[in-house]
């Protein structure tokens, strides 16, 4: 029996692990799949909420908290694992913003390094624009993370940690309750059992938590997206516009992100958001056109009200917790919020008021 219990074994999982274990608890880490290849995968990386004004206090305490911790996670990892993450830290350009004046209060609330630049500015930093853009909101701290390779240095750190016990390709089938108590899950093959279980399963948290009696208001939000091979240089920036963005990588692949697709578990990509997010890329860097379209796939967000996950005890079960419902900002959030959870596993001061995201009286 282990100390914990992990169902899902993404960005949220994993790092939740990593925490757990290096308190010295033994850790055994469970995904139905391989690890980091749902939501996390099939992000973008970038490390901020979207229209980062446009969220509710708790998202912003977690995203704050995140892009502090995110450079020295990315040095630890590629020190321990020599897999580098790929954190690139050069900023974000949102152009075509309605409510910029908001957006400059909030920075200066939160003291968020955020300016109105103009035409010069923005074509001096990034020439392969689309021309005609006047102004746009600089931010010039945000940062991306590669999210495959996140995932891939994450997976070495679990296979190296000896008190961790990875198992992939391994479906949960039910949680395991003895009066109100879980003690464990139930697998095809065999039963693995836990003195906590937590259930970091993205958009398939609700499922596994409705044999329970446990209503959870998280559902799957399909997203697609797309990768150019384009040359290093083509731009070097996250550019974010009309609610879509290109996200270039360090080898020249620029990402083009992405739908919003309430379909419940459909992860089929489509014709008609091909044509809708090329024609985006174009409108942003119509150079992209030369270059080759050499990706297009999908993946499910977890969805939930206001983009608020759910961190913490699950009422009325003993042993039972969740880290899950991020929606969007699975990767923005991940290590504050899975720091957060081990501060009430191990009874430490959370490092955020934890009250926000607990599932007792949001449901």
């Amino acid at each position: 029996m282990s100390d914990y219990l992990i169902i899902g074994a993404g960005v949220i999982g994993m790092l939740t692990a990593r925490e757990l274990a290096q308190s010295g608890a033994d850790v055994t880490l469970v995904d139905m799949h391989n690890c980091a290849q749902e939501a996390s995968w099939a992000g973008g990386g970038i490390v901020s909420p979207l229209y980062p004004w446009r969220y509710s206090d708790p998202v912003t305490a977690l995203a704050t908290w995140s892009q502090t911790s995110y450079i020295h996670l990315a040095q630890q990892l590629l020190e321990e694992t020599g897999l580098d993450p790929e954190l690139r830290q050069k900023g974000m350009f949102m152009v075509g913003v309605d409510d910029a004046e908001e957006a400059l209060d909030w920075g200066r609330r939160y003291q968020k390094p955020m300016e109105k630049v103009g035409a010069d500015f923005i074509y001096q930093k990034e020439p392969g624009l689309a021309p005609g853009l006047d102004t746009a909101l600089w931010m010039p701290e945000v940062a991306s993370i590669r999210n495959p390779r996140l995932g891939r240095s994450l997976r070495r750190s679990m296979e190296i940690t000896p008190n961790i016990n990875l198992i992939e390709q391994a479906r949960v089938e039910e949680l395991l309750v003895d009066h109100y108590a879980v003690t464990g899950v139930r697998l095809a093959d065999r039963v693995l059992q836990g003195d906590k279980v937590i259930i970091a399963a993205g958009a398939w948290s609700s499922e596994l938590l409705a044999p329970l009696e446990v209503k959870l208001p998280v559902e799957p939000v399909k997203g697609q997206m797309m990768l150019f091979k384009a040359p290093v240089g083509l731009i070097n920036r996250v550019v974010l516009m009309q609610g879509r963005y290109l996200i270039p990588r360090n080898d020249g692949r620029i990402l083009v992100g992405s739908t919003l697709e309430r379909v419940g578990f459909d992860k089929q990509t489509t014709a008609e958001a091909k044509t809708s997010l090329y024609q985006t890329a174009l409108d942003i860097c119509p150079e992209l056109e030369r270059y080759e379209l050499e990706h297009h796939w999908a993946g499910l967000r977890p969805g939930s009200p206001e983009g608020v996950p759910y961190i913490g005890a699950v009422p009325e079960y003993d042993n039972l917790y969740l880290n899950a419902g991020h929606f969007r900002n699975g990767l923005v959030l991940a290590p504050a919020s899975t720091r957060l959870l081990a501060d009430i596993l191990l009874d430490r001061q959370p490092v955020i008021n934890p009250h926000p995201y607990a599932l007792h009286g949001r449901v």
